[in-house]
């Protein structure tokens, strides 16, 4: 069923169905519907609810936090089901570049899948850089032998080796094949959700709903509501942003899935990843007094020690945060490593992109590029980690509006006036949320994205003749 109809009508189908079985040799099948689960909403939820939820808090306070990621969550839906449609009827690893390519010019296809690519690649040095810091929490000897400073922040050197050498092995576990990676997800996902489970039944045990109050930072009535909320939504499709990568590894389905399945799993981790994070916002807000993190570092650490005065329960919480790090470093690496290798098998890219290693079935040049541009924004530090969130909501955002478009423009074959509407209905969302994220840009997030946008300007320019 991952395989285009040979009876069908549809060029489209026939087309996708044809770049599927072309190639030699071809990515290994192994994806199922735990797989896939775990792919999405190990990408939608890394270690932000860590690192850096007391900037949540103090934005907007544990009642606009919460707001946002729950209204941010429920707009997806159309967004998400628009992407179970395509990834169904349109089984390719390049997601948003097949999509777009079947209705729009190839300059459009390029353009979304750099856009994509962007929102999947700054991932990996914020998940590198952020490891360092969360191990430094309960290893101070981390956070020693400064080697310089990236703004205001330092750079140490453990930090630098610990990032640089998870770099390293996440990038020969995706070498040595899709099993290995997904074996890992696995079991990286179902250990945080375990430790979610007892923090957030010991947080209703030992909190209390009146800490939390005010709920809102910027006042109680319907415009404090409104302006807390507005406050922590421009961050909030970058830390949701995950549910998509499902399509990206469309193409490793296991014979048995059925491609039907697609969305109803993107449905679900959308909905564990938003009640993720309004479940920790909850937790960190009823044990400790959320103005007084505005300041401080890992919050949530702060408050379960405070509120139990365990270090080993503290241990234990790192111990989640490294899991939900390294699944999301994991998850986006893959993830930007198949939207390369589908630029590259269509002449987007280079054609080198495209190219499959023979015995473990995984794109090489593709993966071996990933891991060079996270190795050198490792060295950045700090730094990135605040302007990463940002930019990685717009190019998320573009992302989604360039499908959905897609999609209410007829890609995918046989689409009803419904599944069009479909589409019109998420590109509405994702152009909403890609203006509210523009909106709050300082002058280093435009130059961030006008430097990434000249690179593809050069690449598409300077790239190899069909």
């Amino acid at each position: 069923m991952n395989k285009a109809d040979p009876e069908s009508n549809d060029p489209q189908e026939k087309v996708a169905g044809a770049a599927t079985e072309a190639r030699t040799p071809g990515l290994r099948r192994v994806m199922g519907t735990t797989e896939y689960f775990t792919l999405a909403f190990g990408c939608i939820v890394g270690a932000g609810w860590v690192v850096v939820i007391e900037e949540w808090l103090t934005a907007g306070g544990p009642g606009g936090a919460m707001l946002a990621y729950l209204v941010c969550g429920v707009v997806l839906v159309p967004v998400a089901l628009a992407y179970g449609r395509l990834a169904q009827r349109m089984p390719e690893a390049g997601s948003e570049v097949a999509y777009t390519a079947a209705v729009f010019p190839p300059v459009v296809s390029f353009l979304t899948g750099w856009a994509m690519t962007f929102g999947y690649l700054v991932v990996c040095p914020y998940e590198a850089v952020a490891i360092g810091r969360l191990v430094g929490y309960i290893l101070p000897f981390m956070n020693t032998l400064e080697l310089y400073q990236v703004g205001e922040h330092a750079v140490y050197l453990p930090h630098l080796v610990l990032g640089l050498g998870t770099t390293l092995a996440l990038a020969v576990l995706n070498y040595r094949g899709i099993r290995l990676s997904a074996r890992f997800q696995n079991w990286a996902t179902f250990g945080l959700l375990a430790v979610f489970c007892v923090f957030v039944l010991l947080a209703l045990w030992r909190g209390r709903f009146e800490q939390m109050q005010p709920l809102f930072a910027e006042g109680e009535d319907a415009s404090g509501v409104f302006l807390s909320t507005l406050a922590v939504l421009p961050i909030v499709p970058y830390f949701l942003m995950g549910f998509e990568t499902v399509p990206k590894c469309s193409e490793e389905a296991a014979a048995d899935f059925e491609t039907r399945r697609f969305a109803p799993v993107m449905l679900l981790a959308l909905a564990a990843g938003t009640l993720f994070y309004v479940g920790v916002i909850a937790s960190v807000a009823m044990l400790y007094p959320w103005q007084q993190l505005s300041k401080k570092d890992f919050a949530t650490a702060i408050a379960f020690e405070d509120a139990f005065q365990s270090k080993p329960l503290v241990w234990l919480l790192i111990f989640g945060a490294v899991l939900s790090l390294l699944k999301v470093f994991n998850g986006m690496f893959l993830s930007s490593t198949r939207l390369l290798y589908a630029m590259g098998r269509r002449g987007l890219l280079g054609a080198r992109l495209g190219a499959v290693d023979s015995r473990f079935g995984t794109p090489t040049v593709a993966i071996g590029l990933v891991c060079a541009v996270t190795l050198l924004a490792t060295f950045l530090g700090r730094a990135v980690l605040g302007p990463i969130a940002q930019v990685g909501s717009l190019a998320g955002a573009l992302g989604w509006l360039a499908a959905c478009l897609a999609l209410g423009f007829g890609a995918g074959g046989g689409a009803t006036h419904g599944v069009r509407a479909l589409g019109l209905c998420g590109a509405a969302v994702s152009l909403a949320l890609a203006v509210v994220t523009a909106w709050s840009f300082a002058w280093y997030h435009w130059v961030a994205v006008a430097t990434w946008a000249a690179i593809g300007l050069l690449l598409w320019v300077t790239r190899p003749a069909a």
